[in-house]
């Protein structure tokens, strides 16, 4: 398995932009979809974001549609989550998740192989 470690995470004012990353290492990056997931408290960990691994097409859960942007850089082993205009509602850890491998995401649908530990995302007004 594939062992994930998310930065980026911080303390944001409503409106504000953060960049998350997951570095990923022990295995073979370019062969995984890799996504994004965040829990708020109280709440089930939820789908956030996707990215292929064959040609980087993306998928997103209708909440964050037009605000956040993933993306990978296959020569650093990184995915990123660029979230812009945030939300009071977009607090929660926000977990970074690899598929098994030559796995594809099927829009919201991520099968997940591993988990990184997580970040702290705080949207504050």
């Amino acid at each position: 398995q594939v062992r994930l470690a998310e930065s980026g995470g911080g303390l944001v004012q409503d409106g504000g932009s953060l960049t998350l990353s997951c570095a990923a290492s022990g295995g073979t990056f370019r062969w995984l979809a890799m996504g994004w997931f965040r829990q708020a408290p109280g709440k089930e960990r939820e789908f956030v974001a996707a990215i292929s691994w064959s040609d980087s097409s993306t998928h997103y859960a209708d909440s964050v549609k037009g605000r956040f942007a993933i993306s990978r850089d296959n020569a650093k082993n990184t995915v990123y989550l660029q979230m812009n205009n945030l939300k009071l509602e977009d607090t929660a850890v926000y977990y970074c998740a690899a598929s098994p491998p030559f796995r594809e995401p099927d829009s919201s649908r991520f099968a997940v192989d591993s988990w990184g530990q997580g970040t702290q995302v705080t949207v504050s007004s």
